[in-house]
């Protein structure tokens, strides 16, 4: 085997044969001939702050595995093993997203440097201006409200509670993507406010 041509002929049994031997060139050919079932798998999930990409990276990531865990002596086909290997890694990834310590980083919002040094400056500053500031954010809160669809408004006062996306969603019957949407459209209309 060791000195078989690594080619497109070759079969899924052969290259991992070969990968497994520690031929190089094996496991490539084996990434780019199932790339498109990442790709296939990939588009039917949604991974809260996180963009197409990070999916396809996770699902390439479940591939690798899958190449290097195969055993031919189980009987099953590697494109079923490989299927589900692609599927567990970009599931474990969209649990991963949703924990909650990493609620801050999907959930946030972009500022702008002079929005954040206002923040510190006036946080740091008398009562009288904290007073203030709460004044402003809820004048800015009531603008807002007035621009957002009914839909948006529910899933901004759920999200002012504090549940997340899968929470929202299923408060409201809805999907998570659903979800994430609205609350794109509420901070791009916030943004649009400022």
């Amino acid at each position: 085997m060791s000195d078989t041509l690594i080619t497109e002929a070759c079969t899924d049994e052969e290259l991992i044969a070969l990968s497994h031997a520690g031929r190089e060139g094996a496991a490539d050919l084996l990434l780019v001939r199932y790339k498109p079932l990442v790709l296939k798998l990939s588009r039917t999930r949604f991974l809260a702050g996180g963009d197409r990409d990070d999916l396809i990276q996770e699902g390439m990531i479940g591939l690798y595995k899958a190449i290097r865990d195969y055993d031919p002596e189980r009987e099953t086909k590697f494109m079923t093993f490989a299927a589900l290997c692609i599927d567990r890694q970009i599931l474990r990834a969209i649990e991963a997203s949703q924990r909650e310590k990493n609620r801050a980083l999907n959930d946030s919002v972009l500022l702008g440097d002079g929005e954040i040094e206002a923040g510190l400056s006036e946080a740091q500053e008398s009562p009288e201006n904290i007073v203030l500031l709460r004044e402003r954010t809820d004048e800015r809160l009531a603008r807002l409200r007035d621009v957002l669809s009914r839909l948006e408004k529910q899933v901004l006062a759920l999200y002012l509670e504090g549940l997340d996306y899968r929470e929202i969603a299923e408060r409201l019957g809805r999907t998570p993507k659903q979800t994430d949407n609205a609350l794109q459209r509420i901070r791009r209309k916030s943004q649009e406010l400022s």
